[in-house]
């Protein structure tokens, strides 16, 4: 069945003309405009179908969807009625209740969200950078303490079926992501630096392609997800891949928003979906931020949904060994990132010789690691080139690799941990 959007800047002899030749509408939504309509009282019985109208018109949207058997929202409205802006804030409740939303020259259909047999959370972003693995980590890590997890990833880099890292049991150094790089597997996938970070077993798949509300083109993640129901693991953890995740209904969302992206990509285009789906949500690199910029995201957040748990974090970097008393060369993505970085390096007694923020690079970064001397070692995030170039780099000549983890800190007072077992203790008792 169809509910179709209307306007009074349409006559309402054409409104029910476009209804009848629609075929199969129930409802009608009306979205303003006086010029041609006469009364709102009188419209109803003049287009022939149940009207809805609402002050806020998403209220009506949602409510003429929900009350009625909608699986199409079609826009029978025009300009000055509906902005872009107002489509795109339709669009994302069409997304979020799982309903195509059609006008005259697009359309957009949500994928159909499967449900997961086990518990699930879904780590979804908004968009590529923003520390989705980094986070996906830290909830592993955290939810070792109440639960088994199990991460599956999807990634532009990763393997055409799923692939299995048992992160609680083997040993994941250096060498051996080496041999799995020259291998021609992508070593540092979201799956192997999960395994690395959080000791957790991992699931790697691929996709490719990512669509505006943040749907793949192709993955393998039915299989994926398939492997790791079949596994001893008491929860799910689908970790997105750039503004992609995987189309599962989870059983909650933790949504991680860049802090220095545009709040433009937040407030409008499919940022209201993504809001909307979240009961945590977690701003990364915020204390790059003034807190003006805070402000405004706590706004646009509060705004589309007041009862996600909203956090503001900064990443530290987490050495996943010992760096004290060492000399080390740095490496990572985001040269903007390296100041506070050393900065925390050195307060675990490390000194920081040299280092480079061209990771994702290959020709600069090569161009860096030639004044990498007089170092014990070089701690290195793993992403991007950190295996086939930097790890290869150093174990040639003889130099120890340390690997970073990213970790997020809150820096507005309060616990990401205890908000991360609270969503956790939650899912796991939804499904008992």
């Amino acid at each position: 069945m169809k509910a179709v959007l209307i306007d009074g800047e349409h006559y309402p002899d054409v409104t029910r003309w476009a209804i009848q030749k629609l075929g199969n509408v129930c409802c009608a939504v009306f979205l303003g405009g006086t010029e041609k309509i006469g009364s709102l009282e009188s419209l109803e019985s003049k287009i022939g179908v149940p009207l809805y109208y609402s002050p806020n018109y998403l209220d009506a949207v949602r409510k003429a969807v929900l009350e009625n058997d909608v699986d199409e929202v079609v826009d029978l409205s025009d300009e000055p009625i509906l902005t872009y802006e107002d489509r795109f804030r339709i669009a994302s409740l069409c997304m979020l209740l799982g309903v195509t939303y059609r006008g005259a020259d697009f359309t957009f259909m949500p994928k159909p969200l499967k449900k997961t047999k086990k518990p699930s959370i879904s780590i979804i972003g908004t968009g590529k950078r923003v520390g989705k693995t980094a986070v996906s980590g830290f909830v592993a890590r955290t939810l070792k303490e109440v639960a088994r997890p199990v991460i599956v990833t999807m990634g532009r880099g990763g393997p055409e079926e799923p692939e299995l890292i048992d992160g609680e049991k083997i040993e994941i150094t250096p060498e051996f992501l080496l041999r799995v790089s020259e291998e021609g597997k992508h070593a540092a996938s979201d799956h192997f630096e999960d395994a690395l970070t959080s000791r957790v077993t991992t699931i790697g798949c691929r996709r490719c392609g990512g669509g505006m509300a943040g749907f793949s083109f192709f993955d393998v993640v039915d299989k994926g997800v398939g492997l790791a129901e079949s596994l001893p693991h008491d929860i799910i953890i689908l970790e997105g891949s750039g503004a992609t995740f995987p189309a599962y209904r989870a059983d909650a969302y933790v949504l991680i928003i860049g802090g220095k992206q545009k709040t433009e990509f937040l407030r409008g285009y499919f940022g209201p979906f993504r809001i909307a789906l979240s009961e945590l949500v977690i701003v990364t690199m915020a204390d790059e931020i003034s807190p003006e910029k805070r402000r405004e995201i706590e706004k646009i957040v509060g705004g589309i949904n007041p009862e996600a748990d909203l956090h503001f974090t900064a990443f530290r970097p987490r050495p996943l060994g010992d760096v004290s008393g060492k000399r080390l060369g740095l490496v990572m993505t985001s040269a903007s990132a390296l100041p506070k970085a050393v900065e925390h390096l050195e307060g675990l007694g490390a000194e920081v010789v040299v280092a480079s923020g061209n990771l994702s690079n290959r020709p600069k970064l090569w161009a860096d690691l030639e004044r990498f001397s007089g170092i014990d070692a070089v701690a290195v995030e793993l992403k991007a080139a950190a295996v086939d170039v930097v790890t290869r780099w150093a174990l040639e000549r003889g130099i120890e690799v340390i690997y970073l983890d990213n970790e997020p800190v809150d820096i507005d007072g309060k616990d990401l941990r205890k908000s991360v077992l609270r969503l956790g203790k939650r899912v796991l008792e939804r499904r008992s």
